[in-house]
């Protein structure tokens, strides 16, 4: 297995050198290409607010000297609730365009609406009844948002349901583009060269649209009892007529390049290996950034040995082909969730005096992997380096796992006693105590079996949703500097054997949250936290907690502690940036008690704050009427600049909240 890595590495590097003679022939010479550098001041027009996902606005009307003045100035209700169908929806989690003083949306069970940016009055709405065709993955219905296209004359919103319908609308009357698939339509349960059950695939996150090409993704469900599951292939659709141009297999077919990384035919059943976050894109390069998941299962991989290409890698695709550019992977044989869960943020940045158009990848593991986005060269040097092996019957991880030199980890990575919480002797002592009951070890220790030797679980940190989550990071393009929301969230890691006469698996993911002494975190501070880096040094420039987290508790009340930063109370992500001249905002929700509490266990409260760019100060926190579990955006419109973001928790109750200044 280890001469295979070098092997994929020459063919890869032949691939570019082949593409980039082609561009220059072409006289597209990558030198010349320029990613674009975030929103306009007054627009959004994609859900980060650029295809590069720099999630910044030019705005800066709301600033450091007048931000704790922001006050709600509409609201909207989504419609859902007149549908009569509460259970089937999740947290509403749509960051809004805006697009041509036109805001657009898309609610949790996939309606598709248009709305006046000043009032939140709705123009027009579309109601596509995906929720007829079953339910999704993952415990129901969910949207992250829509995309917007035009060719100058035409315009066209893009939305993935959740039941796998593809959808494009007229942007201006928001009835179907007919000549758009079927009545403007497309099933995308159709086209993955394999037999699926629709109830294990859907869409939640919003395609992305390069070079008229639209570009799709998928969530599988990861918690099934089979190792057969629906392949996470991305697909490339044409913007106008909907026809499928391409797919590119996540999981290698036959004799493609890397299938030899899934031994024993493992490529013919596995299932996931899927984008099921945001995508990014580079227009004038043509390409599309593909953050790529886990296979099935997430942490037993026995049934597929190998290092498992192109699963948690990232991958750069020429758009209008399909056909692979360059790609890294980032987890060999992945048997820990460390998906990458957000979009890649595109940099133009300045290393040693030398310009490189960069990618950079925040990662669950704490990582920032940063690359030059046209070639796939690291930036910075990444490692090998040996990690534990497993005790597992069946199971074989890799060797070793890729270290970057640089950035620096924005994230807890080991635990040891050093690492326990110690603002009491009590406290540590107990946090000893619990520590003692699991198995502990660097990074990339595999898991154990459930109850092994005693022990109830390998305690992983960062855990499977520590780190980055798919609120991601926000990019300044003026600067250079990148601001990752993370937070600490450690995770006990237990396989359950399976009944071999029931299942084709051998073992299956167990496992729960660490709870820590008398309900607090296991860990020291901070729980949350902004990271502030460089990228044009790769240092970090500053670091700040996020949240206020437990002060408040009995046990630490009295000790007068700063802000120790608060885990996410749902959703997964740790918090929502965004970015504008002199502001990074922080969207975040947070449990009763400054604590965390289970996916959509309600109650939440959410904040709404902004911290001074240069320097990570926090300068306005306003709380949020409504549980945060979406990006925030930013506009102007008719000379006032808005702050917009959806709130709400599973149920109807869902609202879009506009804040402006008086």
């Amino acid at each position: 297995m280890e001469a295979t890595r070098p092997m994929i590495l020459r063919r890869a590097v032949r691939g570019i050198a082949c593409h980039l003679l082609a561009l220059a022939l072409m006289g597209l010479a990558p030198v010349m290409a320029h990613a674009e550098n975030g929103a306009s001041e007054a627009e959004w027009h994609h859900y980060g607010g650029d295809p590069g996902s720099h999630k910044y606005s030019k705005a800066d009307r709301i600033n450091k000297d007048n931000v704790d003045r922001l006050e709600l100035t509409w609201r909207w209700k989504s419609p859902d609730t007149d549908l009569k169908a509460p259970a089937m929806i999740m947290a509403f989690k749509a960051t809004p365009l805006m697009v041509g003083g036109v805001l657009y949306l898309s609610t949790s069970l996939g309606q598709i609406v248009a709305l006046d940016p000043a009032s939140g009055v709705e123009k027009w709405r579309y109601n596509p009844e995906a929720y007829t065709r079953g339910r999704p993955p993952h415990g129901g219905f969910s949207s992250r948002g829509v995309e917007y296209w035009t060719d100058g004359e035409e315009e066209r919103i893009l939305f993935g349901s959740g039941t796998l319908q593809l959808i494009a609308l007229d942007a201006k009357t928001g009835e179907l583009c007919a000549d758009f698939g079927t009545g403007g339509i497309v099933d995308m349960r159709e086209g993955l060269g394999r037999e699926i059950n629709p109830r294990n695939i859907g869409l939640n996150s919003p395609p992305i649209v390069c070079r008229d090409t639209i570009v799709v993704g998928s969530v599988v469900n990861d918690f099934g009892n089979s190792k057969r599951l629906p392949p996470g292939h991305v697909r490339g659709y044409d913007v106008r007529t909907g026809e499928m141009k391409w797919i590119f297999h996540t999981i290698p077919q036959g004799t493609e390049f890397g299938v030899e990384t899934w031994e024993d035919g493992a490529w013919e059943y596995t299932g996931n290996t899927n984008v099921w976050t945001l995508l990014s894109a580079d227009e004038e390069l043509g390409y599309v950034y593909l953050p790529i998941g886990t296979p099935t299962n997430d942490h037993y991989g026995g049934h597929r040995l190998g290092d498992n290409l192109f699963a948690e890698s990232l991958v750069c695709l020429n758009a209008e082909t399909g056909e692979r550019v360059w790609h890294f992977q980032a987890v060999h044989h992945g048997i820990w969730d460390y998906d990458f869960p957000c979009a890649p943020n595109l940099m133009d940045i300045e290393v040693d005096g030398r310009k490189i158009k960069a990618v950079a990848q925040a990662s669950k593991q704490g990582f920032t992997y940063v690359f030059d986005r046209v070639t796939g060269e690291p930036v910075w040097p990444i490692e090998e380096k040996a990690v534990p092996q497993s005790t597992i019957p069946g199971e074989r991880p890799a060797p070793t796992q890729p270290y970057p030199t640089k950035p620096a980890a924005f994230e807890r990575q080991t635990l040891g006693t050093d690492d326990l919480i110690d603002f009491t002797p009590e406290l540590r002592a107990e946090a000893e105590a619990i520590l003692s009951e699991y198995v502990v070890g660097p990074m990339f220790t595999p898991p154990i079996v459930q109850d092994a030797d005693g022990k109830k679980a390998l305690i992983q940190i960062p855990g499977m949703a520590g780190g980055a989550n798919w609120g991601g990071a926000a990019a300044d393009p003026e600067t250079g500097m990148l601001y990752i929301v993370s937070q600490t969230r450690p995770f006990a890691m237990a396989l359950r054997e399976m009944d071999q006469e029931r299942f084709n698996m051998r073992y299956n993911r167990g496992g729960a949250r660490v709870s820590g002494p008398q309900g607090l975190p296991l860990t020291k501070p901070p729980y949350s936290r902004v990271t502030a880096i460089d990228m044009n040094t790769g240092e970090h420039a500053w670091q700040v907690p996020l949240g206020d987290g437990p002060r408040d508790h009995p046990a630490l009340k009295d000790l007068d502690l700063g802000r120790l930063g608060t885990s996410s109370m749902a959703g997964l992500s740790p918090g929502y940036p965004l970015s504008t001249p002199t502001l990074l905002f922080v969207a975040q929700s947070v449990a009763p008690g400054g604590s965390a509490s289970p996916i959509g266990g309600g109650g939440g409260t959410g904040y709404l704050r902004a911290y001074d760019k240069a320097t990570g100060e926090l300068v306005s926190e306003k709380i949020v009427e409504g549980s945060i579990q979406a990006a925030p955006m930013t506009y102007i419109h008719h000379g006032r600049q808005y702050v917009v973001m959806a709130v709400g928790e599973r149920g109807p109750e869902n609202e879009l909240l506009a804040y402006t200044l008086p």
